[in-house]
């Protein structure tokens, strides 16, 4: 099984990480036979062509099934962001304090017009039926290195429920908490982050929380480029996989178990 991080639209890096990984060939077709590969979103924002790498993992995920591979992803905040973007351009959430709309946000965090003109309304229903959450082989995959995911509720299930409800309606403000749950992080940091990870870990399963969001070179102090794996920390129970792509770093596709050099 495979992991792969937040891409932010840089569709031409990550087809080479694929390629080099045996994953995909050079024009970007599966050849990882009955590999099973992970995204945990992020595939927008910040980068040339978000859309075209959705096409990719899309398309990707009908050739892996044919060979008796899969490829499969979570929904990431920038794609919550994306959808927001797309649904309720700049009406403002009501009740907040000072400007607030996906619009503005959407901007704000590197949104480019070019993925909104060229998103379909099947790009919009395969999004919204990504998971949050997933449990594999012991590891719990989540693109947000955050603990509000148990304000979904107690269960990978529940969890994954709720907030596809939220994307499959109308609400303007359950859509921006939604966002705005999805943007926090850094919960496994800090001395209290092995117990943080305890109590998600005990909670929703799994023995080893795997993350994408937060960028391994900001935990790290250095520059993105220097970045050449993953980071294992808060006692070895949290993967962080977020090697920064959009800055400079490298599009890391991870083997899992991940075993440390």
């Amino acid at each position: 099984m495979y992991v792969v991080g937040d891409v932010h639209g840089h569709l031409a890096e990550l087809t080479r990480a694929l390629h080099v990984a045996e994953l995909c060939d050079e024009e970007g077709h599966w050849t990882g036979g009955e590999a099973e590969l992970w995204f945990l979103g992020d595939f927008v924002d910040r980068g040339p062509d978000g859309v075209g790498v959705i096409d990719l993992v899309m398309r990707l995920g009908e050739e892996a099934a044919q060979a008796g591979g899969s490829v499969n992803s979570l929904i990431g905040n920038h794609e919550v962001l994306l959808l927001g973007m797309y649904r309720f351009g700049d009406e403002q959430v009501p009740d907040s304090m000072g400007p607030r709309s996906f619009a503005r946000s959407w901007l704000l965090n590197g949104g480019l017009p070019s993925d909104q003109d060229r998103l379909t309304d099947a790009h919009v229903e395969w999004l919204t039926s990504r998971p949050v959450l997933k449990l594999r082989d012991d590891h719990l995959l989540m693109h947000s290195d955050t603990a509000a995911y148990l304000e979904w509720g107690s269960s990978i299930e529940e969890v994954n429920d709720a907030v596809r409800q939220v994307l499959k309606g109308d609400d303007l403000v359950d859509w921006w908490e939604c966002w705005r749950k999805m943007t926090t992080r850094y919960a496994f940091r800090g001395p209290q982050g092995p117990e943080i990870a305890d109590e998600l870990l005990a909670t929703l399963g799994g023995s080893k929380i795997v993350h994408g969001h937060s960028v391994i070179a900001d935990q790290l102090g250095v520059p993105p480029d220097q970045i050449d794996g993953p980071l294992v920390y808060a006692d070895d129970k949290v993967l962080a996989i977020d090697a920064g792509l959009y800055s400079g770093g490298p599009c890391l596709v991870v083997p899992l178990p991940y075993a440390e050099a």
